[in-house]
C-alpha cells in the first residue's frame, strides 16, 4: 500500500514534524499541571505570515485537550467574544450537574430539529457563566483554554473587556488559560492600548525561521518512508528552498514528494528543481500576492524601492528613491510593519518578512 503524502501545505494544518519548535511551549505544559497562575498559561505566540503561529495554537490546544482541560478556539473577527459565551454556556449545560438552562419548547423527528430557549436564569454576563464553569471545571482538576488567532484586526472593545475578565479569573485562582497569536507589530500596538497592563504580563513566544539544518534532517527521515534513491545535495537544495520557513517547508516538501512517488528510479537534481519551482509558485499566489493585494499602491511603490536591496534597505536611501520626505517614509514603513511584509533590522534598516517577496518585486517591477 502506498504512503499517502504526509506534508500539508495548507494554513494552519499541522504537519508531520514540527520541526525546531522543540520545547517552545513547554511552559504552558507544565502549567497545565499547575492549572492556576503559571505564566506559560498566558501566552502570546508572534511571528511573521506564514511562520507557523496557528500551528502552534494547535499543539497548545492538543496539550490542553490530552489533560482534559475544556478548549475553545476563536478567530478574533468582530463578535468573538459573544461567541466565545455561546460556548461556554454549551460547556456550561454540560458539566453542570442540577437545574438545567434550557428547556424544550418544540421538538420533532426524523431530521426535525428540537428546538430550544435559553432560560432568563441562563441570561448571565459572559464573565459570571464562564467563572460558574472554571469552578466546576477546577472541582474536577482541569480548567479552560481559550485560543486567539489573528487578533490584529481584533475590536479593541471586545479584547480589552477579554483581557479584563481573565485577570479576574486568574485573581480568583481560577483554572483559565489564555493564548494568542499575532503579527509582531500588532504587539507593539496592543500595549500601547487599553491591554497593555495584561500583555506586559504574558510570555511571548516569538517564531523564528527554522535551521536550515534541521530542515533538512527532517526531509532525510520523513522521505525515508518512500523506496526512491534521494542524493544528500538533494536533500540540502530542498532544504535551502525553503530559507526555513515552515509554510515553505511544507510547500516544497509536499511537491517533492509528489514528484519522487511515482518514479521507480532514482530522484535527480531536475527532478527537485521541478518541485522547487512549483512550491514557489504557490508561495507566490498564495502568500506573497495574497498579501500584496491588501496594500495600497504607493507602499507597494515603497517595497519595490526596497527591492533593489540584495538585503536590509536604509530608510535614508529610500527617501531618496521615492523622492519623499521623512515623514512620509516614516508613514510607509509603519503601515508596511503593520501589515506584516516588513520588519525593522536595525537602527533606520527595514528588511522583508516574507521569503520570494524581494525576488518577486524584481520580476515584477
Amino acid at each position: 500500500m502506498p504512503v499517502l503524502n504526509p506534508f500539508r501545505p495548507t494554513a494552519g494544518a499541522t504537519p508531520p514534524q514540527l520541526i525546531g519548535r522543540d520545547g517552545v511551549l513547554d511552559e504552558f505544559r507544565y502549567g497545565l499541571n499547575i492549572r492556576s497562575g503559571a505564566p506559560g498559561l498566558l501566552t502570546i505566540i508572534t511571528g511573521v505570515r506564514g511562520i507557523g503561529k496557528t500551528v502552534m495554537l494547535n499543539e497548545a490546544e492538543d496539550a490542553a485537550l490530552r489533560k482534559g482541560w475544556v478548549v475553545i478556539s476563536e478567530t478574533a473577527t468582530r463578535g468573538f467574544l459573544e461567541r466565545i459565551g455561546g460556548e461556554v454556556r454549551q460547556y456550561l449545560q454540560e458539566y453542570a450537574d442540577k437545574t438545567p438552562s434550557r428547556r424544550i419548547t418544540g421538538i420533532g423527528v426524523a431530521g426535525v430539529s428540537i428546538n430550544t430557549q435559553v432560560t432568563p436564569e441562563a441570561e448571565q454576563g459572559w464573565r459570571q457563566q464562564t467563572e460558574r464553569l472554571l469552578r466546576l471545571l477546577d472541582e474536577n482538576q482541569t480548567g479552560l483554554l481559550i485560543t486567539l488567532d489573528e487578533i490584529r484586526g481584533a475590536d479593541r472593545g471586545e479584547l480589552s473587556q477579554l483581557a479584563a475578565w481573565v485577570q479576574h479569573f486568574i485573581r480568583e485562582a481560577l483554572p483559565i488559560s489564555l493564548i494568542f497569536a499575532v503579527l509582531p507589530a500588532a504587539v507593539s500596538d496592543l500595549l500601547n492600548e487599553g491591554v497593555a497592563t495584561f500583555l506586559s504580563r504574558a510570555d511571548r513566544i516569538d517564531l523564528q525561521a527554522v535551521p536550515i539544518d534541521a530542515v533538512q534532517k527532517s526531509y532525510q527521515e520523513t522521505f525515508a518512508a518512500l523506496p526512491v534513491a534521494i542524493s544528500d545535495e538533494i536533500y540540502a537544495k530542498a532544504a535551502e528552498a525553503t530559507g526555513g520557513y515552515p509554510f515553505m517547508i511544507q510547500l516544497v516538501g509536499y511537491h517533492l514528494w509528489q514528484v519522487a512517488e511515482g518514479l521507480d528510479r532514482p530522484l535527480t537534481i531536475a527532478d527537485a528543481q521541478l518541485a522547487i519551482d512549483a512550491a514557489k509558485r504557490r508561495n507566490t499566489r498564495v502568500v506573497i500576492e495574497a498579501a500584496l493585494a491588501t496594500v495600497s499602491a504607493k507602499d507597494q511603490q515603497f517595497l519595490k524601492a526596497m527591492a533593489q536591496d540584495d538585503s536590509a534597505s536604509r530608510t535614508a536611501d529610500l527617501a531618496t528613491r521615492l523622492n519623499a520626505k521623512k515623514n512620509t517614509i516614516g508613514n510607509y514603513r509603519a503601515r508596511l510593519i503593520d501589515a506584516g511584509l516588513i520588519e525593522p533590522a536595525g537602527y533606520g534598516l527595514v528588511d522583508f518578512t516574507l521569503p520570494g517577496l524581494r525576488e518577486y518585486l524584481r520580476l515584477n517591477p
